[in-house]
């Protein structure tokens, strides 16, 4: 038999909710006469993330908003109080952070990269300068201007380049260090 919510309650989990919290709440939801928990993305976020809504791991809970043990003992909560939960996934809530390894291996392989359709990249551009590549507009002004001011610098770590501005390191792509 098919559940159709009749009553939802929204919550937005983050630092300062967390499941243990939402778990607190659980009768006074029900005696409300929700029948379904709507929550906030519940998967590992940008480190920096107040809302959840930029993903960088669809495979582990956000530790933010509490451990994978947490989230069981909040559904099994739910459960036993006839609550449902419904779950807000996105696929475009994808983090394009440096701290999110999909979106690395997208700087670092290009299309190449397994990942490379998850995210709405245009690889195809109508300018020919940026055909294959990504636009990622970072720079606090002119390129010629970051360059020239020494804020762009090409390192090594680990046997890997990148190019580094201010703390972010991003990878560069092995075969465009073929002329090299």
């Amino acid at each position: 038999m098919k559940r159709i919510p009749s009553a939802t309650y929204r919550l937005q989990f983050n630092s300062g909710f967390t499941f243990p919290q939402a778990r607190a709440i659980q009768d006074y939801l029900r005696d409300l006469g929700i029948s379904d928990v709507y929550a906030s993305p519940l998967f590992q976020a940008g480190p920096e993330s107040t809302h959840g809504y930029d993903t960088c791991c669809f495979g582990k809970i956000n530790p933010n908003i509490g451990s994978t043990q947490d989230f069981e003992r909040f559904t099994v909560e739910l459960k036993a109080r006839n609550l449902g939960l419904l779950l807000d996934l996105v696929p475009n809530h994808m983090s394009a952070t440096l701290s999110n390894p999909w979106w690395f291996d997208v700087l670092e392989n290009g299309r190449d990269s397994q990942y490379a359709h998850f995210f709405d990249i245009d690889w195809n551009s109508k300018n020919p300068t940026l055909r294959d590549k990504v636009l990622l507009p970072v720079l606090e002004d002119e390129y010629r201007k970051v360059l020239e001011a020494g804020k762009l610098r090409l390192v090594r770590e680990n046997g890997k380049f990148f190019i580094a501005y201010y703390e972010r390191k991003f990878p560069v792509n092995a075969q465009s260090l073929a002329g090299c």
